[in-house]
């Protein structure tokens, strides 16, 4: 092989062979084309329909008017224009027993510019689209017990510490919210999405129980860090970007495309019957 080089210029052959000794290396190169493909058919899903199809509900939601039990419902979209190709806007909609309609707490940028306040509470229906991107639901939990879990949530969106400050990247942002959020109900045991970015800023707290509350975490500004779960696998944030393995799901946690594996469907209803106050034994 060394002979065939040697009509050639030593810098070119040595490169060839370099080359040759590495191919892995050529492969590297094609990694974000293809995350970036991955989002684009994620984020046009074939989405049709006029203005107000944008924010129609896709029926993953129960209907509030004939469903009398409590629900707290956690989702995720493809957020607007070209962020929606590197990452996800996320929500939770809670629904206490008898109530005629569902709340849905979220954190948007531009109701910050516009109040004062990024975190937004109205009735819009859960599943609805987010401007055309189909939602996923992440959590879904029912029954007698739920309407303790509604208190925390509640309780946790009023003492959200960063409502007056927005961050697309690396935070705080609408993600950071569900995060703070879910660690107040861990009986959702949600695993937010690689691609959520965002919900690893941790303020000037280091450390934390991860959000589906099945581990934990440490990350420096939303940075760079690291978690663990049971939930969650294990992940590795390096500047905002999660890289990780889920055992549970057989899946890869990748930016951009979110997750690698088999496809999966909406999780089921998680029905509990009572949730023990604070300070109960």
């Amino acid at each position: 092989m060394q002979e065939q080089f040697a009509a050639l210029p030593r810098f070119r052959a040595r490169s060839m062979l370099a080359r040759m000794r590495r191919p892995s290396a050529n492969w590297f190169w094609l990694i974000p084309p293809f995350l970036f493909g991955m989002a684009h058919l994620d984020q046009v899903e074939g989405f049709v329909g006029g203005p107000d199809a944008r924010r129609a509900a896709v029926g993953l939601a129960p209907n509030p008017k004939t469903t009398a039990e409590a629900v707290v419902q956690v989702y995720a979209a493809r957020t607007v224009r070209w962020r929606g190709y590197f990452g996800v806007h996320t929500w939770v909609s809670v629904k206490p027993r008898d109530a005629a309609e569902f709340t849905t707490y979220e954190v948007n940028g531009w109701r910050l510019r516009r109040s004062g306040s990024a975190v937004s509470i109205d009735h819009r229906p859960p599943d609805a689209r987010w401007f055309g991107n189909r939602p996923e639901l992440l959590a879904d939990l029912r029954g007698e017990g739920v309407n303790e879990v509604i208190a925390r949530i509640e309780a946790a969106v009023a003492a959200y510490p960063y409502a007056n400050t927005y961050r697309v990247w690396p935070g705080p942002n609408s993600n950071t919210f569900v995060a703070h959020v879910l660690r107040a109900a861990p009986e959702l045991r949600a695993d937010l999405p690689a691609h959520a970015i965002g919900k690893d800023y941790l303020g000037p707290a280091f450390v934390a129980r991860s959000p589906s509350g099945t581990g934990a975490q440490v990350n420096l500004f939303g940075l760079v860090g690291a978690l663990a779960g049971v939930e969650e696998g294990v992940e590795l944030n390096v500047l905002g970007l999660t890289f990780g393995v889920d055992p549970l799901d057989l899946s890869l946690k990748v930016p951009m495309a979110g997750r690698l594996g088999w496809p999966r469907e909406a999780p089921a209803p998680v029905m509990i019957t009572r949730v023990a106050m604070a300070g109960e034994k």
